[in-house]
């Protein structure tokens, strides 16, 4: 049981011999103030303390430190949703998830609630759970980021209802999709077509830091998603992209844990696991074949005019920004020919629903 320093005070008077009022006149304070110390009315204050200490020659600290175990003890215990908050907080970007509406912070909703009915929990325990939901394609642990943007395109795909998928289907859009490379307006018809093979397409702005490009996950057996970030909005990282995870679905990648896909540059010799290394080969194929990349890039090196870049994103019937940033991660310059790698959000937007950049696509 915690001490109040009354009680110390009124030990020390009865071991010096003084009384309430004498103590009083040695501390200069009036005599009221002293009697509310010793009957535990009056707090003591860090002033008090030094006063205290020196009348009595202690040190200061020994009176607020009572002060301070006294307080303590009989302060009011806090709400059990600050911990609640505590523990979503250090797992989750909530402040974020909250702004983009992902989840509720109106009067009277619980964080606890609300986090634990975005994610399909029945309580927030078993949040370390949730990160082997998933794998990325870069070494380490997934970060709260990563598992809020996953849970959200997951959360997004359960409402769409898409025709019944099938690998045949998905390889014959995969060659419609080959004859829209040339035009950034052919991208438009990119949700409808992954939407007849079957596949459930979903776009979802990133949240800060989770550097995520893309995702392919499985609902169940019959269910494969492909979710896009967008978090560079280029032509070239697109068709990339997308490409790299419909390869994951044609293989059966990512049945049994969804595979985030994280700074993908298009390095096919990178050090990957086979699974990435199949979807970056075939990925850096649709974009610009690899032997005529191969052969084009061995005859023009180290000169590139942009004339003959032209020429040969037209003669094998791809838009140019597809060449320029296939070349661009070759030769590691970044800048070349930049202007050709064209937006495509704006384009995509008119054709879906996509989630952030100002929208919320709404769920159940």
């Amino acid at each position: 049981m915690a001490e109040h320093p009354g009680q110390r005070v009124k030990a020390l008077l009865v071991e010096a011999g003084w009384t309430q009022a004498e103590l009083a006149h040695v501390l200069g304070v009036p005599a009221a103030t002293v009697n509310q110390i010793v009957q535990g009315k009056r707090p003591v204050t860090a002033g008090m303390a030094k006063l205290l200490g020196v009348a009595f020659a202690r040190a200061a600290i020994e009176f607020a430190d009572l002060q301070t175990r006294w307080d303590l003890v009989h302060a009011p215990e806090p709400d059990e949703e600050v911990r609640s908050r505590a523990l979503a907080q250090s797992r989750f970007p909530i402040r974020a998830m909250i702004k983009r509406g992902w989840i509720s912070d109106a009067p009277g909703a619980s964080t606890h609630n609300e986090l634990c009915r975005f994610l399909g929990v029945n309580t927030l325990e078993r949040i370390g759970e949730i990160g082997h939901a998933a794998k990325k394609s870069t070494e380490g642990a997934l970060t709260g980021e990563q598992v809020a943007w996953l849970y959200r395109v997951r959360q997004i795909a359960k409402e769409m209802v898409p025709e019944e998928y099938s690998p045949d289907k998905l390889h014959e859009v995969i060659a419609a999709l080959s004859g829209l490379r040339s035009d950034p307006n052919g991208i438009r018809f990119v949700p409808r077509l992954l939407n007849k093979a079957g596949v459930r397409f979903v776009v979802c702005e990133t949240l800060p830091g989770s550097r995520i490009d893309g995702v392919c996950l499985w609902l169940n057996e019959k269910s494969p998603v492909i979710g896009m970030s967008l978090r560079y909005d280029r032509i070239d990282n697109f068709w990339f992209v997308l490409r790299h995870e419909c390869a994951h679905v044609l293989h059966g990648h990512g049945r049994d844990s969804a595979i985030i896909d994280a700074d993908l540059d298009g390095d096919v010799s990178a050090s990957v696991d086979e699974e990435e290394r199949i979807a970056n080969g075939e990925a850096a194929d649709f974009c610009a074949p690899a032997k005529e990349l191969n052969d084009f890039y061995l005859r023009k090196r180290p000169f590139f005019a942009e004339r003959e870049v032209l020429a040969f994103a037209k003669r094998i019937k791809v838009h140019p920004g597809l060449v320029v940033g296939q070349l661009q991660r070759r030769m590691g310059r970044f800048d070349f020919l930049r202007k050709h790698l064209v937006g495509v959000r704006t384009t995509l937007g008119g054709s879906m629903m996509m989630d952030g950049w100002g929208d919320l696509v709404p769920v159940g």
